[in-house]
């Protein structure tokens, strides 16, 4: 995977950036120098050589400029995966196993080569869920197009595509979520090798109950307070504080 896929910054293009572009890149350079907690608008500003109030001009407080920084951050995430999804020649299996480990490495990248951005993350999931719950969703959506072409493939046995993509999505997480892999990055790898890399025409597929699309509800504040076991796969440190009228998720047990 090329080393581009480690930055955070808009990328460049052959038009003139706008305004807003340079607002956006300058505050995700100071994210990943200082930090999102240590920048303030007016570093913002002063490095553009503007007001703060013009940057108030094009966002209304710096949650609003970190979402946009998250955004462009996940649409290059989202980007990453659906070409590994459309990639031809290649069945199911071997896509996923390609997405999860392109997820895996993107992320330990990031946190490799600016530790800081973190902080960023962490603000845009207690500030600003809804960008990093479309998020999810988009990342949701291209792995249940896979798991739904390893049903028509015969390799999979699914009854649900979307469910099961879902309880995917859960049992990945200690491998793609910034949090987790920003604290151990050199020892959590996905064991995405062998035959066992996902159930390929394994009938416990099938008996995977919908999970609720809100596991992620309230998300890294619950880090190393405990642990839970979902029916995913194995236990790891909980990384969820899920809310009281979210229901259980993948009760029963794949044996992946």
């Amino acid at each position: 995977m090329p080393a581009a896929t480690a930055q955070i910054l808009p990328s460049s293009s052959e038009a003139a950036p706008t305004t807003r572009d340079r607002i956006v890149e300058a505050a995700a350079r100071s994210f990943q120098d200082i930090g999102y907690q240590k920048t303030t608008v007016a570093d913002i500003a002063r490095t553009l050589k503007m007001s703060p109030a013009n940057v108030y001009r094009f966002f209304e407080s710096k949650k609003a400029i970190n979402e946009a920084v998250v955004e462009q951050v996940t649409a290059e995430i989202e980007a990453m995966i659906v070409a590994i999804a459309d990639a031809p020649k290649l069945d199911a299996p071997e896509r996923l196993t390609r997405i999860v480990t392109a997820l895996h490495d993107d992320c330990r990248r990031r946190f490799e080569a600016h530790p800081r951005v973190h902080e960023m993350v962490e603000a845009a999931m207690s500030e600003s869920w809804g960008v990093c719950q479309a998020h999810l969703d988009r990342i949701g959506a291209v792995l249940a197009r896979v798991v739904a072409d390893g049903v028509r493939e015969g390799v999979f046995t699914v009854a649900d595509p979307k469910s099961a993509a879902a309880c995917l999505q859960a049992g990945i997480t200690r491998y793609c979520h910034p949090m987790l892999v920003g604290r151990q990055p050199n020892t959590i790898q996905p064991p995405a090798t062998g035959d066992d890399r996902f159930p390929a025409r394994r009938p416990a597929v099938g008996r995977l109950n919908p999970p609720d699309a809100r596991i992620y509800s309230d998300a890294v504040p619950g880090i190393g307070e405990g642990s839970e076991t979902t029916g995913c796969g194995p236990s790891y440190p909980s990384i969820t504080r899920m809310s009281a009228s979210a229901p259980p998720f993948c009760r029963a047990r794949a044996d992946w």
